[in-house]
């Protein structure tokens, strides 16, 4: 009886569907001749790389590579200058970046040239009592012919204008007094696991 009952509904639901015209909603297309090839790439491969990556990949290199002096550092400065003729495989940059080199050290040993900074030394001392493995990556800018340029450079990105300037995973942690700063609170430790070091004090 409930069969009976219900196949009538159903044919009634089929006619229904069938009888009612059904359509899509307009598809707004405005905007669409703007779209390049370029863009669809983009949208492909995900959210552009952020220029601090650049700079970390450059001075990590393992060659002697130098910023030329016709880039001008106070302007934002395009990915393929950091490259130095590196295939622009920035997956597997920031890979190495993430693996090898988590924790960054922009340091000016000297003041003058007799004269060491105590701030960057006070930082690395502090950085080797936790043992890191990977080591942090010290780059001594003053030994570049290069260093004003990394320094301007370095001071837009971060809004971090003297040295030691500290990277950790292409986030700024600031300077010497920030770096004991956050060891005092107990927070420095958790921070290098949490980047995937090993902490070893």
């Amino acid at each position: 009886r409930r069969r009976i009952i219900l196949i009538p509904v159903l044919l009634f639901a089929i006619f229904l569907f069938f009888k009612t015209p059904w359509s899509l909603p307009p598809l707004n297309l405005s905007g669409i001749s703007s779209i390049s090839r370029a863009n669809i790439v983009s949208l492909v491969k995900g959210p552009p790389v952020e220029e601090i990556y650049g700079l970390l990949h450059f001075v990590t290199s393992d060659d002697d590579r130098m910023l030329s002096h016709s880039v001008d550092p106070a302007a934002p400065i395009d990915l393929s200058v950091y490259l130095g003729g590196d295939q622009p495989d920035w997956k597997s940059h920031m890979r190495k970046l993430r693996e090898e080199y988590p924790l960054i050290v922009f340091s000016k040993p000297h003041v003058h040239v007799l004269v060491l900074c105590r701030f960057s030394t006070k930082a690395k001392k502090l950085l080797e009592t936790y043992n890191l493995s990977p080591p942090p990556k010290i780059i001594e800018v003053d030994l570049r012919d290069d260093w004003d340029f990394i320094k301007l450079i370095l001071t837009r990105l971060t809004e971090h204008s003297t040295f030691p300037n500290i990277i950790l995973n292409g986030q700024e942690l600031g300077g010497s007094d920030d770096l004991h700063t956050l060891r005092a609170q107990g927070k420095l430790k958790k921070m290098f696991e949490n980047a995937g070091m090993m902490v070893r004090e």
